[in-house]
C-alpha cells in the first residue's frame, strides 16, 4: 500500500476529498495537521446542532493507494488539474488552490483483526463484574461477565458513559423490577440489568442496526429470555427504572417521553453528558423530577432522578 499525504486548508478538505476517491484513492481520513501542538483544536458536535467546521483550519489528508504508480497519477492529476469527468465540469483552477504535497510513503500491510482485537481487552466495572471481549480469557476474580465485542453498535463499556451507568447497575439488584435501556446500541446496560437480577428488560433504539446487536448480544450472554429488544414504539408501561445513554441534546428533546416511562418510586439514569451541560438537563426535566450529578468521569457525568 502506497499512502500519499497533503496539507489542505479547511474549505479544500471535502472537495479534494472527492477528487482523490474519484481518482482511485481506496479511503481518504483527514487528521488535525496541528495536533500535539499548541494549535491543536477538538471538533465535535451533537445530532441537531449546527456543526461549526467539517474539518480542521490545517488538515492532513492521508490518502490510500494500491501502488505507487496509481499514487503518482492521481497527484499529478491534481495538480494539473485533469480531473475524473465527474469533478472537470464543477471546478475552477482557483477552486483547488490551496492544498500542498507534503510526502509519499509506503504503508506495511496489516492484520487489522488482530490489530483490533488488542485494542479491547478486559473491562473490571468492579472486582467482579467485568466487560470481556470473546477473544479474550475471563479474568478469575470476574463474577458476573458480560462478553461483548466492538461492532456496529455503541456501547462496548470503554467509554466513560458507559462505564458510569455499569457501575450504578453493579451496586443494585433488579429482583422483581422492570427496566427500560432506551438507546441500548449494543444492549450493554440491557444486559447487565438481566445478570444483576431483572427478568423484565426492554431494550429500543432508532437504529436498526443496534436493535440486531443488541439482540444478538443479549442471546450469546444467555440473557435474551428476559430482555424484549425493538425499535422505541415497543415501548409500553412504566419501569422502575430507566436508562438514556445518548447525548444532552436528544436528552432534552425526550425529557417528557422519559419521564413519562417512570414509574412513582423509579429512578431515570441519564448519561452522554458534558460537565459543561448539566445545568440545561436540569433545566430540561424540571418540570418533571429534580435531576442532580450522582457521577463523573473525564469530562462526562451521570446525571439520575427519583419520581
Amino acid at each position: 500500500m502506497i499512502e500519499l499525504q497533503l496539507l489542505a486548508p479547511e474549505s479544500l478538505v471535502e472537495r479534494l476529498s472527492d477528487a482523490l476517491l474519484e481518482l482511485g484513492a481506496l479511503s481518504v481520513s483527514v487528521e488535525d495537521a496541528d495536533a500535539n501542538t499548541e494549535h491543536e483544536r477538538a471538533l465535535f458536535g451533537e445530532p441537531g446542532s449546527v456543526i461549526e467546521a467539517n474539518a480542521w483550519e490545517s488538515s492532513k489528508l492521508l490518502c490510500l493507494f494500491h501502488d505507487e504508480d496509481s499514487a503518482s497519477e492521481a497527484l499529478q492529476s491534481l495538480r494539473s488539474l485533469q480531473l475524473p469527468q465527474a469533478l472537470e465540469n464543477k471546478v475552477s483552477t482557483e477552486a483547488f488552490a490551496g492544498w500542498r504535497f507534503l510526502e509519499m510513503k509506503t504503508v506495511e500491510d496489516q492484520d487489522w483483526v488482530r490489530l483490533t482485537q488488542s485494542q479491547f481487552q478486559p473491562i473490571a466495572i468492579s472486582p467482579d463484574f467485568w466487560i470481556v471481549p470473546t477473544w479474550s480469557e475471563v479474568p478469575p476474580a470476574a463474577q458476573k461477565v458480560i462478553r461483548l465485542d466492538p461492532g456496529l453498535a455503541f456501547g462496548t463499556g470503554t467509554h466513560p458513559t458507559t462505564r458510569m451507568c455499569l457501575t450504578w447497575c453493579s451496586g443494585r439488584s433488579f429482583g422483581g423490577q422492570r427496566v427500560m435501556d432506551y438507546g441500548c446500541g449494543s444492549g450493554i446496560l440491557a444486559i447487565a440489568a438481566a445478570l444483576f437480577g431483572c427478568q423484565e428488560v426492554q431494550a429500543v433504539d432508532i437504529d436498526e442496526a443496534a436493535v440486531e446487536s443488541a439482540r444478538q448480544n443479549a442471546k450469546d450472554n444467555d440473557v435474551a429470555s428476559f430482555i424484549e429488544v425493538g425499535l422505541p414504539d415497543v415501548a409500553h408501561g412504566e419501569f422502575d427504572a430507566v436508562f438514556a445513554n445518548i447525548l444532552a441534546s436528544p436528552l432534552k428533546v425526550l425529557a417528557p417521553l422519559l419521564s413519562g416511562l417512570v414509574r412513582p418510586g423509579g429512578v431515570l439514569v441519564l448519561s452522554g453528558i458534558l460537565e459543561r451541560q448539566s445545568q440545561e438537563l436540569q433545566a430540561a426535566y424540571a418540570p418533571y423530577a429534580d435531576l442532580q450529578v450522582i457521577d463523573a468521569q473525564e469530562g462526562w457525568i451521570l446525571m439520575s432522578a427519583r419520581f
